[in-house]
């Protein structure tokens, strides 16, 4: 993609509710060392004027190179497109409305663009990760698809989520397209699916099923779970299971409205050799009608990517040659539909800088300043 060759230079941040790391990016990659400053989340002021020191500081470490915008994602919720982040509950600080984009804006002079962390992880592994890996496994088997669409989700404090429908970030008009945490929870549909979709959520689980007051982190019931340390192992595999059939299901609504290839981020996501079996197997499971008629989950079989055996299956069943009548010529189609789903390419944090980067250099051109009163 071009944005790789790209000389010009974009500031970008990660931005957590207990530290800001920031960065500059060029070529779609960091040019700078990583610079992390405390966010001081509590104290709007405190916190405008760490980002303010922090961009100041990049500015400094790339001079006398100069960047041509900020962008990076901040959480919601918020109006992206206006830049203005609406009482998030990760900063408390940000009591009702804060314009933070054209607060950047005014004090920097450069174009800011401020997107929701899921869209700009599910952006970035579609220009330079997971997406572009499928598409060239089609190259690869000499078939002509091109995948367009890439459902992304985040497993790690909550449950996050982004949609890329034919290469562009479907935002939706009032900026809250992908907002995955409020579906439906499978297990219990009178709450929402990030209560199972969560760190919060394994830690519960396994706390209940062992009868252990004894809270344990979610990389220790993935341990116990494969047998590598001491506890209840039926407890923590039952754990890991509940949480990916919640996921699974909430991925089965949108994968029905949506139809694209899946890639799955955040610190749980190393958790995918228990997590990933289960996804698969209740996607490519049964529903049924009324008269009990069973059906397919999804209208596509879904393939993991993280084996071998079934990544290549993907490909050697996705065509198929039909004659056409009353001739000698053969027309061939994508006979048997089929779900790519993997594991992050690029790590979550890269994918997002990805993301963000290629945000502003897709903008920048169009962008018009608001001028100073």
């Amino acid at each position: 993609m071009k944005i790789f060759n790209d000389q010009r230079i974009v500031l970008t941040l990660d931005a957590g509710g207990t530290n800001f790391v920031f960065s500059a990016l060029q070529g779609g990659k960091p040019i700078t060392d990583l610079l992390t400053l405390p966010s001081y989340s509590n104290d709007l002021k405190r916190c405008l004027n760490t980002i303010i020191t922090g961009f100041e500081k990049i500015n400094g470490a790339i001079y006398p190179e100069k960047a041509v915008a900020i962008s990076f994602a901040f959480p919601g919720p918020a109006a992206y497109k206006k830049g203005v982040v609406i009482n998030p509950p990760n900063f408390p600080g940000f009591k009702n409305s804060v314009a933070l984009g054209p607060f950047l804006e005014d004090y920097f002079n450069l174009p800011t663009f401020i997107n929701n962390d899921g869209d700009l992880f599910t952006y970035g592994e579609s220009i330079g990760g997971f997406l572009t890996e499928v598409n060239k496994g089609f190259r690869d088997f000499e078939i002509n698809k091109k995948f367009k669409n890439l459902i992304g989700i985040t497993l790690g404090t909550g449950f996050g989520g982004g949609i890329v429908i034919n290469n562009q970030i479907c935002e939706g008009d009032n900026s809250a397209g992908g907002e995955v945490w409020l579906m439906r929870n499978l297990l219990e549909p009178e709450i929402i699916a990030e209560e199972s979709v969560s760190v919060r959520g394994i830690q519960l689980y396994y706390k209940n099923l062992s009868g252990k007051s004894e809270e344990r982190s979610p990389k220790e019931i993935f341990e116990i779970a494969i047998g590598n340390e001491n506890g209840n192992k039926k407890a923590a595999i039952t754990a890991y299971d509940n949480m990916a059939q919640v996921a699974a299901e909430a991925l089965a609504n949108i994968i029905t409205l949506i139809d694209g290839a899946v890639v799955i981020g955040g610190g749980m996501s190393g958790s995918s050799e228990l997590l990933l079996p289960q996804i698969l197997k209740h996607l490519n499971g049964e529903i049924k009608t009324r008269k009990g008629e069973k059906l397919n989950r999804i209208v596509s079989r879904a393939f993991s990517f993280e084996e071998k055996e079934s990544k290549n299956e993907f490909y050697r069943r996705a065509t198929k040659k039909v004659k056409i009548p009353f001739s000698s010529r053969e027309v061939e189609f994508m006979a048997n539909k089929g779900i790519p789903i993997g594991i992050s390419r690029l790590g979550t944090s890269k994918a997002i800088m990805l993301g963000a980067y290629a945000i502003a250099l897709n903008q920048v051109e169009n962008f018009t300043l608001t001028t100073k009163k």
